[in-house]
């Protein structure tokens, strides 16, 4: 969330940046100020009471030592602490109405994030590689019925639509891209391995800002008190919540990879066509937990890991800085990593690498102890690394020979078991 003190400092600029995301986020400042000048009236009478009621005691005291009478001051303590509970009651009131309104403002866009409305106004920043020259290629859903490498009429049997069954090679290439992926980030990259919960509950989303703002696109459970991550974002920042962490420790990074669970699933059309866009996919997730002056190299270098991926497995791609009208609703700057799709004659997004400077740590309150013993919020950064099965449908598209047999790339053949695919 964002820091009631700039907002009280600076309404201004607050409104000004909020603006270049749409919205009307920027309308809700003035009600976010209403209610902290409120908040902040209860607790300055709260301390003139407290401080009354601490002199009225000593008073007291003083009386009875003297053996005089303190009757009426007793009384004046009474109706002194029956306006103290009220007004504690009347502040939390508040304090509780004024971080929801916090709860529902978007982050700030760094000033670098280029302001435009809509993905129109997105900017690539870079290119690796080169599209594939390929005569009339299938799609990956041809490919994948061909080769039996998933069963999209079985999942839907099982599940409804929007639900993948990879079988056989199909199932082997998943997992082998998983433990190629997860075994680069950590030997190459230097990520600490986690297996986390599936499971997190109701403050762990709340700290990741996917709630409330996308509870309709969880799966919860127990009355929306526990969920099914919708990303191993969630388990893998909130692993050090509410507790303040050694400078010398920065920056902390994790990978993990968990199935993500989101309801929504699109609107019919060519990209809900096959497994591009699907209710539960895998995804190997990396998280950053940074020094705020370090936050934006450690972006640039997490979404070079990312793009490492694609660089080994010879796919084309290019990285497109994300406009504040198109920024999710935590993040302060983003680099999508979109890689080719031959099959789909389009680039696919596999990855979104995002800085969100302190807005989550505010959320969950994580801190880090600066060289000069001072608490300070962290920054905290995640991208995907990659998600599936967006990765296995460019893939097999890019690899694909005139028989439509697939060519496994030689960097992921020892997790694989083989150099092809076919029937």
């Amino acid at each position: 969330m964002l820091d009631i003190r700039l907002i009280r400092e600076k309404p201004d600029l607050v409104r000004e940046r909020l603006a270049t995301r749409g919205g009307d986020d920027g309308a809700k400042i003035d009600e976010v100020l209403r209610v902290d000048g409120e908040r902040r009236k209860l607790e300055t009478a709260l301390q003139h009471l407290n401080a009354e009621r601490r002199r009225l005691s000593k008073e007291i005291g003083g009386k009875r030592a003297a053996s005089g009478a303190t009757a009426e001051l007793e009384a004046r303590v009474r109706e002194v602490g029956d306006e103290i509970i009220d007004l504690n009651k009347r502040t939390s009131v508040a304090e509780e109405e004024q971080n929801n309104l916090l709860l529902e403002i978007a982050n700030l866009p760094h000033e670098s994030v280029p302001i435009g409305k809509d993905p129109g106004a997105n900017r690539v920043v870079r290119s690796w590689g080169e599209k594939p020259r390929l005569t009339e290629p299938a799609d990956h859903v041809a490919l994948g019925a061909k080769l039996k490498l998933f069963d999209l009429e079985r999942a839907a049997k099982l599940s409804g639509s929007g639900f993948i069954c990879f079988t056989d090679a199909g199932a082997r290439l998943e997992r082998a891209l998983i433990n190629f992926m997860i075994e680069l980030h950590v030997r190459e990259h230097g990520y600490i391995e986690i297996s986390p919960p599936f499971l997190v509950r109701r403050d762990c989303m709340i700290g990741t800002a996917q709630l409330p703002k996308l509870e309709a696109d969880m799966y919860g459970l127990e009355e929306n008190q526990l969920f099914l991550v919708p990303t191993a974002e969630v388990p893998l920042t909130n692993l050090h919540c509410d507790e303040i962490l050694n400078i010398a420790d920065l920056p902390k990074k994790f990978v993990a990879c968990t199935p993500c669970f989101r309801r929504e699933a699109g609107a019919a059309g060519r990209e809900t066509r096959g497994i591009i866009r699907v209710h539960q996919f895998d995804k190997v997730e990396l998280v950053k937990i940074a020094r705020p002056e370090r936050s934006y190299d450690e972006l640039e270098s997490l979404t070079g890991d990312a793009e490492r991926v694609l660089q080994l497995l010879g796919l084309h791609y290019r990285v497109v800085e994300l406009c504040t009208g198109d920024l999710s609703f935590g993040s302060a700057k983003t680099h999508d990593i979109e890689v080719w799709s031959p099959g789909q004659n389009a680039y696919l997004e596999v990855s979104s690498c995002s800085d969100f400077e302190d807005f989550q740590a505010r959320r969950m309150r994580l801190r880090y102890k600066d060289s000069q013993g001072k608490n300070r919020f962290c920054h905290t950064l995640n991208g995907s690394g990659l998600a599936l099965p967006r990765l296995f449908a460019a893939l097999i598209e890019t690899a694909q020979q005139t028989d439509r047999s697939i060519r496994i790339p030689e960097k992921l053949q020892p997790y694989f078991g083989g150099a092809e695919i076919r029937l």
